[in-house]
């Protein structure tokens, strides 16, 4: 099944399901409570919701705005983390034979962990995974250290990897930070009280018919659900339907194979790696 239909079909079953709830609730309070004495408040009434629903969407504005933005990081955060990975293993061609072969080797199998595993590992918050994960930059980093250039242009790049070794690695824990930072559980408390709170002002408010009462009140609610549907799913930036894609570590995958495949066409490639 295609994400986007996934995506479109759980929205609508939340969307609807909060709707028609909140339509029976309201069934429900209008049998016990007595709507011609609300009648005299109404204007009253009126304005609290109005109130009421004013503060409540500035916060949902606000929240929407935060998680938005995390989701945009972690994006950043795993293009940088592709790009660095690409460059790393390029520039660990001007390295000595030995040390280049061990270095882009462990690169690709640490891409390809990525690629296969983090990502779930990621959603679940398995530590356990992650680091096994991480082992293997940690095996990178051996073979740089024990890298020894011979001459001064294998000097520079020597230097070069050490600089994009650290990018790498930097990118990499920012990226691990967005995908484990979430809203506080206070803020979660407050939005879904609030959104019970929002529905019961709207249950308080006097119409004649029950009709027009109905759909304000699922018209909210279905707004509502639809809006921390989307909180939530942002929040949740690895594992979400409108999760961050590992598109980028794949293109970095086929430029690994594509500068593979070059190296090995090269005139003279074998005999330089004896």
């Amino acid at each position: 099944m295609p994400l986007w239909l996934r995506t479109t079909l759980r929205l609508s079953a939340i969307v609807f399901a909060t709707a028609l709830i909140s339509i029976i609730g309201l069934l429900i309070v209008r049998q016990v409570v007595d709507y011609e004495s609300l009648k005299d408040s109404s204007d009253s009434l009126g304005t609290f919701v109005q109130t009421l629903g004013g503060i409540y969407a500035v916060l949902l504005a606000f929240v929407v705005i935060v998680v938005w933005g995390q989701f945009n990081d972690a994006r950043t955060y795993v293009d940088r983390e592709a790009n660095a990975l690409v460059d790393l293993h390029r520039t660990a061609s001007g390295l000595p034979s030995l040390s280049r072969e061990i270095i882009q080797t462990e690169l690709r199998e640490y891409l390809d962990a990525v690629i296969h595993s983090e990502w779930e590992a990621m959603a679940k918050q398995d530590q356990v995974a992650i680091d096994r994960i991480s082992a293997r930059l940690d095996h990178v980093w051996t073979a740089i250290h024990g890298c020894m250039p011979r001459n001064e242009c294998q000097q520079a790049m020597y230097s070069e990897v050490l600089t994009r070794f650290n990018d790498l690695t930097e990118h990499r824990t920012n990226r691990l930070n967005t995908a484990s930072a979430h809203i506080p559980i206070a803020l979660n408390v407050l939005l879904y009280t609030g959104a019970l709170i929002m529905i019961g002002a709207v249950y308080l408010l006097a119409f004649d018919r029950f009709w027009l009462h109905a759909t304000v009140t699922g018209l909210m609610t279905g707004a509502v659900a639809h809006i921390l549907f989307l909180i939530r799913d942002l929040d949740y930036a690895f594992s979400g339907d409108w999760q961050v894609e590992k598109s980028s570590f794949v293109r970095a995958r086929k430029a690994f194979e594509r500068a593979a495949q070059m190296h090995i066409t090269e005139p003279g490639a074998n005999s330089s790696a004896a």
